[in-house]
């Protein structure tokens, strides 16, 4: 028998970029391995988000949370 943990709605930090041949990829920091690409920024930021989605299923699946990670941005000059 599956044993599902109900999860709070989250907000994810994702890192968006363009790709120099066109399209946008797209990455959810807070999971290895998950990430997306799209065509425009809104399809790529869509595709994340149901990459996301299948991640915390397969965390559910064997009982698990994702972890709390602490991201932020810095700007450099170099």
């Amino acid at each position: 028998m599956k044993r599902h943990i109900k999860h709070e709605k989250q907000i994810f930090p994702v890192i968006l970029r363009s790709e120099a041949e066109g399209g946008y990829f797209v990455s959810n920091p807070a999971f290895e391995g998950c990430y997306s690409q799209g065509e425009t920024v809104e399809e790529a930021l869509s595709n994340i988000k149901e990459a996301t989605e299948l991640c915390l299923e397969e965390l559910e699946t064997v009982g698990k949370l994702p972890a709390t990670q602490n991201i932020s941005l810095h700007l450099i000059h170099a």
